[in-house]
């Protein structure tokens, strides 16, 4: 199978292109909403909801102001267009939907993508969002197990991309509810201190914080990223299987990538994003 050699001589490129679905989100006003789907704001039944995205614009009411987000059909619209790339060796086109594919996967395991309080504005718990998703793992990703196994075919992407994010809603309530332990349980004077990242300075949670916090989720961070890692595999999988398995040996050759987007600004056109 030429797969894994095609991914691995373009891992470079892929690196590069991962964040470009957070850099649109300045330049793009539809962009924020294909990172996250609040479930404690969704009226309608889910299984009227699970159905390709072309039919739910039929409804016309229903999508184009639609402010809960969409991320299930993100990742199947995504899919849908890297099985096409396959399907016609069209490697920059494979290697630009491989990399929003992954980021939006990656998101949708996001317990905090899940929900309108997504970063403790609603409880008090502001900053909840980049402590979990980019203090926890910066700090302790050199200590997580991340080879999660071969790759499976997944045969019902918008059917996964759902059971995915409803996932991570069931692991929201211990999210908020352990860090708020670990406010009570850690003075207040040691909750906050400042640290160098590049070169500014921040002031952000201490390391006995994070520490304490990482302890009490009880292996959650490590756990959704290892199962990130393995669904994104399936999904580069399933798509080129579901393309009838090309020869990408035969594929255009990649001289220089031009998709890249480049920060054009600190406002975002939508929902504001949470990184550090």
């Amino acid at each position: 199978m030429d797969l894994i050699p095609f991914y691995k001589n373009n891992l470079h490129y892929i690196r590069e292109m991962a964040v470009n679905a957070d850099k649109r989100v300045y330049i793009d006003t539809a962009e924020s909403k294909r990172h996250y789907l609040d479930l404690d704001k969704v009226e309608l039944p889910q299984d009227s909801l699970m159905v390709p995205w072309y039919k739910l614009e039929k409804k016309q009411s229903l999508m184009r102001k639609w402010s809960f987000g969409i991320i299930p059909w993100q990742i199947d619209i995504t899919y849908r267009k890297l099985v096409k790339a396959f399907y016609n060796h069209d490697s920059e086109k494979i290697i630009k939907h491989s990399a929003d594919i992954g980021h939006y996967l990656a998101d949708a395991h996001v317990p905090l993508h899940s929900s309108s309080n997504y970063n403790g504005q609603f409880t008090n718990q502001m900053g909840i969002h980049a402590l979990w998703e980019t203090r926890i793992p910066e700090k302790y990703i050199p200590t997580y197990n991340l080879f999660v196994g071969k790759a499976a075919y997944i045969p019902d992407v918008l059917a996964f991309a759902w059971k995915t994010i409803n996932k991570s809603h069931n692991l929201l309530d211990s999210v908020f509810k352990m860090e708020m332990q670990t406010r009570q349980d850690i003075p207040a004077i040691q909750h906050k201190t400042y640290i160098v990242r590049g070169n500014q300075t921040l002031h952000n949670y201490s390391e006995t914080y994070v520490d304490h916090y990482h302890n009490l989720l009880d292996g959650m961070v490590e756990n959704r990223l290892r199962m990130s890692i393995q669904a994104i595999g399936s999904i580069w999988l399933s798509a080129w299987i579901d393309a009838g398995q090309p020869d990408l040996t035969k594929s255009k050759p990649i001289s220089v990538l031009q998709d890249t987007i480049p920060y054009k600004g600190k406002t975002s056109l939508g929902r504001e994003e949470w990184h550090e």
